[in-house]
């Protein structure tokens, strides 16, 4: 009885044996585990894939990768970086950083649908500022780098003052859209053409630039384009850098910024100070403070909090134009001598992602923002019968924003559909007060001092609440062919309250207004393979009155929303070995009802309805590498403007050009990294604006200008030191020009100028 006992003990004894025995060998095997780091933002790259010769993976949204084995050597490839090949160390954890192509064009975006997807999947035109080019350009103002985007002048009025011209002429109406991190950094309806003053330049990753209209997700005043900054995020290891530049016209400036993870959490803090004196034009001094703080919180792999705090605190002497005379003589003396303009911004927001499934995303983001700009201005500083006299004005323009944004992708298994839709809505009350002031004025004509009145001049709050909704469905119906349409419903409401009796000078009495438009997009891609493919679409672009344009100096709201339809076409190819690529694209957009800026014989300005207008270009992109370590790209526009239906006092402009619209702008640079001489990086620019009419009766014209610039810089390790100089050739050229009753008015562009600069960043090992 009991030997049977003992063969089944024996026999449990055996299979324990043998079950410990194979399973013993797998569990002490080795695993490979490690990071994926971009080698330029030190931040993770999630979906890089890993590849051994018996097993792969996928990094995650940390970068973190495990394989089961110790493999002699790895394969890593990730869309837009260079492939490589390691070998392995036995010490299983490995941190590897990723460069960027510089040639790639399949690069992935955000901008083009709210949404990461690759560019050729996108039926719009669009371009990339990358980390590379920002950390290499070292610009002082953000015209510097964002003039390389095919179809963009970014006009430079000086110490980052600026306007902007995108398929439009140069002018300063609400026609662009200026978003940090896909939120807009001003409220609709309260537009400044000198919005992106309030951009901290140091915390930027890259910078992505829709060229036409993007109404259909980002809503009115996304006409011409709309300019999306990324800022960065934190680190995956501790890093710091700092860096100090001068010119030899008195700028300088101190960037920093701290970065790291512990865990979940991952901070980052970055800014810089400038200080400008003594410039190249007289009365041109400025400061300027920006500051921002950016959390991210891991809860798990499926939810991330976002937080971010951004203050500018910017200062400036205002300086306007100068006359024929002057600028041809380069006497850069100005008029004025205690016109200013003082920002003051204060940017908060909050988001939630998550991610409910492999095919349901959700992102939540509430914000606030406070903005101020006061003022002296040059332009309200109008002559009167008195020569030793004039009359001016001090202002304040100034609102809150209390807002959110909901957004949920759904993705389907039927031909790859999707659907991205979402909300917002934002309560913005803002105030204005101008007082009138006494301006003295010499024998000379200059604008010596002034004195304040208790005469107010505008005083008025308005409550403007943003309200919009809005869907894009994107499918393959079949292969290698996908649609997208997307519609948006915008509509802005409007209190006006006029703290002054109403008059033609104070403005309109109380009034309620507001402006809705449904706004379509309909557009298709096709992708032949190896990076190359064409597009179409057709957009509505939408861009009601502003708050200023609307009331202030008006008897009664007259102005009518502007709207605009967009056709375009357009097409990429990319060289074989990843040697470059070219993309372009052509385009028509007729506007009616747009809003142009008329200056009369006092020298102010007034906004006018200009019937129907028409915007057709062609628009083009080139990077190609003919040998190692060196990149050639050059972009530019072709472009006509016209007024197609324009009236003004009795005059037809029925048929003219448009004033201040350059028929081409192109940027070409060509840049040397040799490798005799590691670390060393050399670039030549050319900038081509043409020429164009100065008034709607296209009666004078300026020729334009070239301008070169040049760069050198030298890194190894953390240390970094370079020179840039920009107007090579010292030439006399002016960034804007104008004519009117008053007469002609140039801008002048800055003279010869060399940046010195050098940085360290120091990044931890582990």
């Amino acid at each position: 009885m009991h030997v049977p006992i003992k063969s089944d003990n024996m026999l449990r004894f055996l299979k324990l044996f043998l079950l410990t025995g194979i399973f013993v060998p797998v569990y002490g095997q080795e695993q490979l585990q490690g990071r994926i780091v971009d080698a330029q933002t030190r931040e993770a790259l999630s979906g890089v894939s890993i590849k051994a010769k018996t097993c792969a993976c996928r990094s995650d949204d940390q970068g973190v990768f495990s394989l089961p084995v110790m493999p002699d050597s790895i394969y890593i490839s990730h869309v837009g970086y260079s492939t490589q090949r390691l070998s392995v160390d036995r010490e299983g954890n490995m941190i590897v950083y990723l460069d960027p192509l510089t040639t790639r064009l399949n690069e992935v975006i955000v901008s083009a649908g709210r949404h990461r997807q690759f560019r050729t999947d996108a039926p719009i035109a669009i371009s990339t500022i990358s980390t590379q080019t920002l950390r290499e350009t070292k610009a002082t103002s953000l015209e510097q780098v964002l003039n390389k985007v095919s179809g963009v002048y970014m006009v430079d009025l000086g110490n980052e003052q600026h306007t902007m011209a995108i398929r439009q002429p140069i002018g300063y109406r609400s026609l662009f859209l200026y978003l940090e991190d896909g939120l807009p950094i001003r409220t609709t309806g309260d537009f400044n053409h000198n919005a992106l003053i309030e951009i901290n330049m140091a915390a930027l990753k890259t910078v992505e630039v829709i060229r036409g209209p993007a109404s259909s997700l980002y809503g009115s005043e996304a006409v011409g384009g709309a300019v999306n900054f990324i800022t960065a995020s934190p680190t995956i290891l501790p890093t710091a850098k700092v860096q100090a530049e001068m010119s030899n016209w008195g700028y300088k400036r101190t960037d920093f910024s701290v970065s790291g993870t512990k865990g979940k959490l991952g901070v980052l803090l970055g800014g810089y100070y400038a200080d400008q004196r003594n410039g190249y034009l007289d009365h041109s001094d400025f400061r300027k403070l920006a500051l921002t703080l950016k959390t991210q919180y891991q809860f798990s792999d499926r939810t991330t909090w976002t937080n971010s705090v951004s203050v500018v605190d910017y200062k400036t002497d205002q300086t306007g134009g100068v006359d024929s005379a002057n600028f041809f003589s380069k006497n850069y003396k100005s008029f004025h001598t205690f016109s200013y303009r003082l920002v003051k911004t204060l940017r908060v927001r909050s988001t939630v992602a998550h991610q409910w499934n492999e095919t349901n995303t959700t992102n939540f983001t509430a914000f606030y923002r406070h903005n101020e700009i006061g003022q002296n201005p040059f332009y309200a500083i109008k002559t009167t019968s008195n020569p030793l006299k004039a009359r001016g004005e001090i202002n304040s323009d100034a609102f809150q924003s209390y807002g959110v944004l909901a957004q949920h992708k759904k993705q389907f298994a039927w031909k790859s559909a999707s659907l991205i839709a979402g909300m917002s809505a934002d309560y913005s009350p803002a105030t204005y007060f101008a007082e009138f002031i006494d301006v003295d004025r010499d024998a000379a004509g200059y604008f010596t001092g002034f004195t304040r009145t208790d005469s107010a001049l505008t005083d008025y709050r308005v409550g403007l609440v943003n309200t919009a909704v809005y869907a894009q469905a994107e499918m393959s119906p079949v292969a290698k062919l996908k649609v997208t349409a997307a519609l948006r419903y915008d509509r802005m409401d409007f209190n006006f309250d006029n703290h002054l009796p109403p008059s033609a000078f104070t403005g309109s009495p109380d009034e309620r207004n507001f402006f809705h438009a449904w706004t379509p997009k309909l557009g298709l891609t096709y992708d032949f393979g190896r990076d190359r493919g064409v597009y179409a679409n057709y957009s509505v672009g939408f861009a009601p009155p502003n708050i200023s344009e609307l009331y202030r100096g008006v008897k009664v709201p007259s102005l009518r929303p502007a709207t605009y339809n967009n056709y375009e076409a357009g097409g990429w190819f990319a060289f074989a070995g990843n040697k470059g690529y070219i993309d372009a694209s052509v385009y028509r957009m007729d506007g009616r009802n747009e809003i142009v800026s008329v200056r009369l014989a006092d020298g102010s300005s007034e906004n006018r309805n200009a019937g129907r207008t028409r915007h057709s270009g062609v628009e083009w992109n080139l990077r190609y590498a003919p040998i190692p370590n060196v990149l050639f790209r050059t972009g530019g526009t072709w472009a006509q403007h016209d007024f197609l239906q324009y009236e003004d006092k009795g005059t037809h402009y029925d048929g003219n050009r448009m004033n201040g619209a350059p028929a081409t702008i192109t940027n070409t640079e060509i840049t040397w990294k040799p490798a005799f001489l590691k670390g060393i990086r050399t670039g030549l620019e050319w900038q081509h604006v043409g020429r164009y009419y100065m008034d709607p009766a296209n009666t004078e014209e300026y020729g334009g200008y070239e301008l070169f610039n040049a760069r050198v810089g030298y890194s190894t390790g953390g240390f970094e030191c370079w020179v840039n100089c920009r107007n090579v050739g010292g030439v006399m050229y002016a960034t804007t020009a104008e004519k009117s009753a008053f007469g002609k008015s140039y801008r002048p562009g800055p003279d010869r100028t060399f940046n010195f600069g050098v940085a360290y960043t120091f990044t931890a090992k582990k």
